[in-house]
């Protein structure tokens, strides 16, 4: 069967650097992290469009797509300390929302069993299901956890008729037993979903979920040093998922279901350098950047940060246990220079 190639924008890679191909395991037999976009929208229940997200997070920077990110605060280039390949888009078509998600998961899961570390760029929520249960089987399902930033809970059991939607893949992946629930942590969530007998279902999985008002009253920091202790216990790694709406629409206006009230742009960067320098991540996506909806390309812009410091933080941390000098926050930029 012949493949369509790029659909949804131009044939490029993430700023730049070099292709692999996903039916071939040689070409990044030897990748720490391979991006790879699943732009799926066909389980949206609101305003479709982020199957554009991957290309509009690819390309969402002012400097030259050159495969070089040097990051003034961690002072390492991920784009050449990391081997980072791009393998282009799994080809989904949204009519076909088991097929597009057998092919995510496949892709993945080759992705994730060569020992790189993929990235997904989504696509909806949806993809959430594929994504983490195609690490989860490369590693060993029950044995990695989930920290999920996001609005919405994501746990919704059947809508329109379906399984499978944006709403739902979290209820699918505890399910499936690739992620526990007990090691399922939520940040983030907020406005007037879900139902209370949803809540009820999360309870009973032993999900652990931090809403806005208990992060404003807490402190993300204490939030997120809490959710790391569950996360570890008894896993051996992490799968980051994170939805940009879980930031306020201030901070990315374009995606399909927006709720006031989020997580500031530099809350949600701090916290994935964080995540990314303290955790043995295997895995991660974002989701729900819809360009239809952006102005100026600041969700795009934010999506693509959001990515540079998950890959910056993971060459940090891979420098700090080669035994190089330890990354400290409070460092000034010139210091030693």
């Amino acid at each position: 069967m012949p493949r369509y190639g790029p659909m949804y924008g131009p044939d490029l890679t993430f700023l730049g650097v070099e292709r692999c191909d996903v039916d071939d395991p040689a070409s990044y037999a030897d990748a720490d992290v391979v991006i790879l976009g699943a732009p799926f929208d066909g389980g949206t229940s609101h305003r479709p469009g982020a199957r554009f997200g991957p290309m509009a997070l690819r390309q969402a920077c002012y400097l030259p797509q050159d495969g070089s990110r040097p990051s003034l605060a961690l002072r390492v280039d991920a784009l050449r300390d990391l081997r980072v390949l791009d393998a282009g888009d799994v080809e989904c078509y949204s009519g076909d929302v088991e097929g597009s998600l057998e092919a995510i998961e496949s892709a993945v899961h080759r992705i994730a069993a060569s020992g790189a570390v993929p990235v997904v760029l989504g696509g909806d929520h949806t993809v959430a299901l594929p994504d983490a249960r195609g690490t989860a089987r490369a590693h060993a399902p029950g044995r990695t956890s989930m920290i999920h930033f996001d609005a919405h809970a994501d746990t919704g059991n059947i809508s329109f008729g379906h399984l499978y939607g944006h709403g739902q893949p979290m209820r699918r992946l505890i399910e499936s037993g690739a992620i526990r629930g007990d090691r399922f942590l939520q940040i983030g969530l907020r406005g007037y979903w879900p139902e209370p007998e949803t809540l009820e279902w999360m309870a009973r999985q032993d999900m652990r979920s931090y809403e806005m008002t208990e992060i404003v009253a807490r402190g993300l920091e204490e939030c997120l040093t809490e959710a790391f202790r569950i996360a570890l216990d008894e896993c051996d790694q992490i799968f980051l998922s994170i939805d940009i709406d879980v930031c306020d629409p201030g901070h990315a206006p374009g995606t399909g279901t927006p709720e006031p009230g989020g997580l500031t742009a530099r809350q949600l960067l701090d916290a994935v350098r964080r995540i990314c320098y303290e955790l043995p991540v295997a895995g991660m996506e974002i989701v729900e950047v819809a360009p239809p909806y952006d102005h100026a390309d600041i969700t795009a812009l934010l999506g693509n940060r959001v990515v540079l410091e998950a890959l910056s933080a993971m060459a940090r941390r891979r420098a700090d246990e080669a035994g190089g000098e330890r990354w400290d926050p409070r460092r000034p930029l010139l210091d030693g220079r």
